[in-house]
């Protein structure tokens, strides 16, 4: 056994401690079908969020870690609900009137209200492909439509029908009395409207594999379960799509551990194990209101791209997956910097410690080096306070800070440096407010300008940031924090900054005393 292989056995990282899981349902037996199946599902009903983005890198950093530890074939699958009834009109799409004419049609007939593909759902399925394949993800992607009208679930959904009487007693306990009497898990999809129909089944006859029903306006009609002529519940199809592909591992989201649970009893009735799952808790938005893809709150994929790299995305969902978390806007500069040090830490870890690492499991053992010579944090503060609106403008002050860095040799801060101008705009500058000091304050300050107009240790952070330690302590500031958050509220107009040493050794001594100078003037408080 290779000592990767033997430490990704002992690993207590998440995706290790899944991929045991997985790797103990093969001891007796290697899966009949030559390889471990990873799926993942996504809901076409909305446009693509974060949360989609976030089960696929999930799933795919198990996969990667089984793949560490077993010599198993693996293949991940997402699969899109694309054969589901609209049963509402998302609140963040154009033209909603005239989409509300389509409603109960299956997503894959809906019309797209963006008019850039042939329906709502290709156009939703087409915004995540187009996203995962952006990040490099190995996956194939499934359609439920296609599935049901290939005949590719024909021998699965037989098996529903002969399982009838089994699905319908563990699904009827779980219904409101007024759901029960209507209940069946076939939907038929209706020949005259082409609506997918929520109504009983009059008769089923398995010998025949059809099911009968009454048609809105009373007429009953018999129609077969196979060939696309039906659709499953949304508990008993995901069941008879693990049993139909024989899925071994999926994940999902803690407001469906009740789906989970119903559709895994199911699975076992059709004749066949349930997966291997996990449940992680879901992203909430600014106000701690979980994130919906019809109501389209929280962040999108291309916002957190518009700001930061997606490999910070890719550190970001790693972390703690069954803590629910605020995925909002002031995450990202976070997330980039603990990415970015998770980085640097890596060449210097033992075998154990660099599988324990994120970047591990974000760049799947291939973790690039770390050009990031200044943090995201002060390229935020170095915008603020210089008013650069291009790149160009920080990099002016990165050169004279590190004089071997240029956008060719360092294309991570590079881009940083982009995405800082585009935060700084949106969401730094509108929400500055600078403030005048009180007369000791003023003191400590202005103290502070007199020891920098005497400074002759170049741009040594450290000894700067002793420099502005040592103000705080003689004039008495206790806690020193209090003196920190002096500065940044008068010279950077907000209430955090960063280590203001390093600041002035970026920004610049002779800058800094100015911008001091302009904060006692009373100039940034205007």
């Amino acid at each position: 056994m290779s000592d990767m292989r033997e430490a990704a056995l002992a690993s207590r990282a998440w995706p290790f401690e899944e991929a045991r899981k997985l790797l103990k349902r093969f001891e007796k037996t290697p899966p009949e079908k030559g390889f471990a199946l990873f799926e993942t599902g996504y809901g076409p009903s909305g446009l693509p969020h974060i949360g989609t983005f976030g089960e696929v890198m999930r799933t795919t950093m198990v996969r990667r870690a089984f793949e560490a530890m077993s010599d198993i074939p693996t293949r991940l699958i997402c699969f899109s609900d694309d054969m589901d009834g609209l049963r509402k009109v998302p609140g963040n799409v154009p033209d909603r009137k005239a989409m509300a004419e389509d409603l109960n049609l299956p997503l894959s007939r809906v019309r797209d209200p963006f008019g850039t593909h042939e329906s709502f759902g290709a156009h939703n399925n087409a915004r995540l492909r187009a996203f995962l394949d952006s990040f490099g993800f190995d996956y194939e992607f499934a359609s439920s439509t296609d599935y049901y009208k290939s005949g590719r679930f024909d021998p699965a959904l037989l098996r529903a029908l002969d399982c009838y009487d089994e699905i319908m007693a563990i699904m009827l306990p779980t219904l409101r009395e007024d759901r029960r009497a209507t209940y069946s898990p076939f939907l038929p999809v209706s020949p005259k409207t082409g609506h997918v129909l929520q109504v009983p089944t009059l008769e089923r006859d398995s010998s025949r594999g059809t099911i009968v029903y009454a048609e809105p306006d009373g007429e009953r009609v018999e129609v077969p379960v196979t060939g696309g002529h039906v659709k499953m519940q949304w508990k008993p199809d995901w069941a008879m799509r693990w049993y139909a592909l024989g899925v071994d591992y999926e994940m999902s989201g803690k407001d469906l551990i009740d789906s989970v649970t119903q559709a895994g009893r199911i699975c076992r009735a059709m004749g066949a194990p349930s997966p291997e799952t996990l449940t992680y808790e879901l992203f909430l938005d600014a106000e701690g209101q979980k994130i919906s893809k019809s109501k389209g709150n929280g962040l999108s994929m291309e916002d957190w791209l518009t700001y930061a790299a997606p490999e910070s995305l890719g550190y970001f969902m790693f972390q703690k997956p069954r803590t629910a978390k605020r995925l909002h806007f002031d995450v990202i500069p976070k997330a980039v910097d603990e990415y970015h040090q998770q980085l640097r830490a890596y060449p210097d870890q033992d075998t154990a410690q660099r599988l324990a690492n994120p970047v591990h499991h974000v760049h799947g053992g291939a973790v690039p080096g770390s050009d990031m010579v200044v943090p995201f944090a002060m390229l935020l503060n170095l915008a603020s306070v210089s008013g650069a609106e291009e790149k160009e403008h920080l990099w002016g002050f990165i050169r004279r800070y590190a004089p071997d860095a240029d956008p060719a040799s360092h294309p991570q801060l590079d881009a940083a440096a982009e995405h800082a101008i585009r935060y700084y705009a949106d969401f730094v500058k509108p929400a500055k407010t600078y403030r005048l000091p009180t007369d000791p304050e003023r003191t400590a300050i202005a103290d502070l300008g007199r020891r920098l107009a005497g400074w002759d240790g170049g741009r040594d952070a450290d000894a700067l940031q002793s420099l502005v330690f040592a103000v705080g302590k003689d004039h008495g500031i206790e806690p020193l924090r209090d003196w920190f958050r002096t500065l940044y509220e008068v010279l950077l107009g907000q209430s955090q900054g960063p280590r203001f040493g390093g600041f002035i050794a970026l920004y610049g001594v002779p800058e800094t005393r100015d911008l001091i100078e302009r904060a006692l003037d009373g100039a940034l408080a205007e």
